[in-house]
């Protein structure tokens, strides 16, 4: 990148004109109350920006987060802000900040993983980050779903609340599902306040934020959906509005199959909305799995800054001694075996000359990395190498969770 384009972290001063250069490249305004709320939640000095002189022209920024992985929680950095004004693209400035960006979290000994939501899917492999996890839009018929004979609704009952009322219900249920579930972020009060932001210019035509909490006889909150009513006609004037589910968490299989049934009774609209988690149970309650159709897209990438670390710091399936070839040619730090060893919580990995199982890049231990994707997948497509013959398999069951990956969130990784 020309040097006429320095990089560095923006300044108080320097945050509005920044924002609103970023939001541009994605055709949004940003109003001052919008701007007061995002400066709110930003870290300044995690913040990257490029100059033309005194303008910013470009920027990244990543925000201080804990990530649920397979049997742990571990420190992330969330990428977010990164946008290159049209008037300063095809000149390196964005690979520049991801260079930037990755190599003072390697140096600066923070993260071992980077993770962002792309807007654009096709932007982020070469700089080492894989598709670790996958959502599903899903469209629902209400008209047509019937939960299954003997479905366990439990002894709870469901309350539309404000939101000052159901918020710390909410926060006390999301807490409890996200130590168990991988690619569910921990949020602090501020990313809460933005979660729970409703101004109606925000809405895309649908109506105010709607907080149904689940709750037992003795009045323990179990679940909630945060949705939205949207009512709008198709062309030819018939009812097309939806519910919009916004999020949805429950801590029993009651409570869960309790707040779908609430949704789907819902008047005046025929349809649900919501972007689901690949294998959403939500098709196996019903005694017509069509009513429910998905479709696939991915959802959180994941960028392994420090192999070593972020190997180690995660749990596997089963037992495991394997030796892995990286090639990094982004982070060239990460390049070289390593010999990863786990046993239960017993796990090490660390650098070794020995004869390498598998050779594969960074991306796909990205995509790998949070027990979706697998590395026999990634392998049917010439991405993974088997060295030694049975790694392969054992190694993708090894890496493989329990269920899907899921990250429950809007496009910006951080803010929720």
């Amino acid at each position: 990148m020309p040097d006429s384009f320095p990089l560095r972290p923006v300044t108080d001063a320097e945050f509005a004109t920044w924002a609103r250069v970023i939001a541009d490249t994605y055709g949004e305004d940003r109003s001052d109350e919008d701007l007061a709320r995002e400066r709110d939640a930003v870290e300044l000095d995690r913040t990257l920006a490029a100059f033309d002189g005194d303008t910013p022209v470009a920027g990244t920024a990543a925000c201080t987060r804990a990530l649920t992985v397979p049997g742990a929680v571990l420190p992330v950095a969330g990428v977010t802000w990164v946008g290159v004004a049209p008037t300063h693209r095809r000149r390196g400035i964005l690979t520049a900040m991801m260079r930037r960006q990755l190599t003072e979290l390697r140096e600066g000994g923070r993260e071992p993983i980077a993770v962002l939501r792309p807007s654009e899917a096709g932007i982020y492999g070469r700089y080492g980050y894989g598709p670790s996890s996958r959502g599903a839009p899903l469209r629902a018929d209400k008209r047509a779903m019937h939960f299954r004979p003997g479905t366990d609704f439990g002894a709870g009952h469901i309350r539309l609340l404000d939101r000052a009322q159901a918020r710390p219900r909410i926060e006390e249920v999301y807490e409890r599902v996200r130590q168990d579930t991988v690619g569910w972020p921990a949020r602090t009060a501020r990313q809460w306040d933005v979660r729970l932001h409703d101004e109606p210019r925000a809405r895309d035509g649908a109506g105010a934020l709607r907080y149904a909490v689940h709750r037992e006889p003795d009045g323990r909150a179990t679940g909630y959906a945060l949705y939205r009513l949207k009512s709008e006609r198709d062309i030819y004037g018939a009812n097309a509005g939806a519910v919009q589910v916004m999020e949805l968490a429950a801590v029993s299989r009651p409570a869960y199959a309790a707040l779908w049934r609430f949704l789907a009774g819902i008047d005046l609209v025929p349809w649900i909305a919501y972007e689901a988690a690949v294998d959403e149970p939500l098709p196996h309650l019903l005694t017509d799995p069509r009513a429910v159709r998905t479709a696939e897209v991915d959802r959180l990438w994941v960028r392994l800054v420090d192999v070593d670390r972020a190997l180690a710091g995660r749990r596997y399936a089963t037992a495991l001694d394997l030796v892995l070839d990286v090639e990094d040619g982004f982070c060239p730090w990460n390049a070289g075996r390593y010999r990863l060893q786990a046993d239960g919580d017993a796990v090490r990995c660390a650098r070794t000359s020995a004869a390498p199982d598998l050779r594969l890049t960074s991306a796909e231990l990205g995509a790998a990395y949070l027990g979706g994707t697998s590395l026999t997948a990634l392998a049917a497509a010439g991405l993974v190498e088997e060295l030694r013959p049975g790694a392969l398999a054992h190694a993708s069951t090894a890496f493989r969770g329990a269920r899907e990956p899921f990250y429950p969130g809007g496009w910006a990784f951080p803010a929720y």
